[in-house]
């Protein structure tokens, strides 16, 4: 089976909701964070704040509505060790519950050399293949993913992650664009950067964020 098309839900109505489901888990926070690289972002994601069962469902159904609108076809879907287990089954879960069953599998970090022995759990790796993670920083998780589904005989349909950032790296490309130019697939991101402009636009209580995530946007921001 495969799937392609999305459901009966306006195609971006998800996006906000999501957002908004980040916000009440303190996924999404707004205010002044230093980040890795040493900028001052005026908001931060942590998506290990998704930790409940519930939140993982939910979770799980916004990932499927942002593979099945992306219109990228695939067979079946990959979550890469560690974080990615539990992200491609609540995938595949949220799919099933829109009518795509699909097969799903997932990686140990050490190949196992008893019982069923090997490195991939779950569906073997066949056709087109939807690699799940949380976010893209350095690519690196989505490099050795694609590595192993082609070494399998299978094709890499495109990435599947939380939040684009939009922000570049230490080049003139953000990190999903070096992933995109360099590894060849598409990158689908449940919500971007306009999209948490739009949340903060809408809403009252956030406004005063806008011009902040602006400004930042215009200094370490990359066109879509």
């Amino acid at each position: 089976m495969t799937a392609t098309t999305p459901d009966s839900r306006s195609p971006d109505a998800f996006r906000q909701d999501f957002l908004r489901f980040a916000l009440a888990c303190d996924v999404l926070r707004f205010g002044e964070f230093k980040t890795k690289s040493g900028r001052l972002s005026p908001y931060f994601f942590n998506s290990g704040l998704f930790n409940t069962g519930e939140s993982l469902h939910r979770l799980g159904r916004y990932y499927a509505d942002a593979a099945l609108a992306s219109g990228v076809a695939f067979d079946m879907t990959f979550g890469p060790a560690y974080k990615g287990i539990p992200l491609v089954s609540a995938l595949a879960i949220g799919l099933a519950e829109k009518g795509h069953n699909l097969p799903y599998s997932f990686n140990r970090k050490e190949a196992k050399d008893h019982g069923e022995g090997g490195l991939i759990v779950g569906a073997p790796l066949k056709g087109r293949v939807l690699i799940v993670d949380d976010v893209i920083t350095a690519g690196t998780s989505v490099r050795e993913s694609v590595a192993i589904i082609r070494a399998a005989g299978a094709e890499p349909a495109g990435v599947l992650i939380m939040l684009d950032r939009m922000e570049r790296g230490t080049g003139t490309l953000s990190a999903v664009q070096e992933v995109e130019t360099t590894v060849g697939i598409p990158v689908i991101a449940i919500a971007a950067l306009p999209d948490v402009l739009q949340l903060v636009g809408s809403d009252a209580g956030l406004s005063q964020f806008k011009d902040k995530i602006e400004a930042y946007r215009a200094q370490y921001g990359v066109l879509a």
